[in-house]
């Protein structure tokens, strides 16, 4: 069984990788909040607020991705692997989650329907709809991701820690004694 390691011996630099709708921008909030982090969701910096999900040209999204890195300390959940390898020279810590398709499908389906105004990590200005795209994004790319991300732990050599399964995440949760989301 994968022990857990300490929130404090992350560091003051912590990544937060995993499947969308896996938990992210939660288990984030949670341990900047503990922690007192700044938190940055890479979807707010990869597209425009105040619109229905319009990506920045990479070059820009890239430029905030490299400043937001070179701060002294943040919690950073989101994917966009082009970017992971500048992230992970500045990261202190690492945690990767992972999620059955089902579940991630569910927790679209909830937060799109029932957190419109609370969701963490939400567009400014955005009002959030179920989208076909998105459900073939969770359903089909999402799953080659799951196997990418599980591949790359192992080369991984920052203090990191691999929560499996919902269970593990509720572990986590309380050796870390974050608030625990409902």
């Amino acid at each position: 069984m994968m022990t857990i390691p300490s929130l404090e011996s992350l560091g003051p630099r912590i990544i937060i990788l995993g499947p969308s709708n896996s938990g992210k921008s939660t288990l984030a909030q949670r341990i900047s909040h503990k922690q007192n982090l700044p938190i940055i969701h890479l979807d707010q910096l990869y597209h425009y607020s105040n619109t229905n999900w319009e990506p920045r040209p990479f070059e820009e999204f890239s430029a905030l991705h490299d400043l937001a890195i070179h701060e002294s300390s943040w919690v950073m959940e989101g994917n966009y692997t082009k970017t992971l390898p500048a992230r992970l020279t500045q990261a202190t810590g690492f945690i990767l989650l992972d999620s059955t398709t089902i579940m991630s499908l569910f927790r679209y389906g909830y937060r799109t329907w029932f957190q419109k105004e609370a969701r963490l990590g939400a567009l400014s200005g955005n009002q959030d709809s179920i989208k076909w795209k998105m459900i073939h994004h969770i359903s089909i790319i999402t799953r080659k991701n799951r196997k990418r991300y599980l591949s790359q732990y192992p080369l991984i050599t920052l203090p990191k820690c691999y929560l499996s399964s919902r269970s593990m995440l509720n572990k986590a949760y309380k050796i870390w004694e974050l608030e625990h989301p409902l």
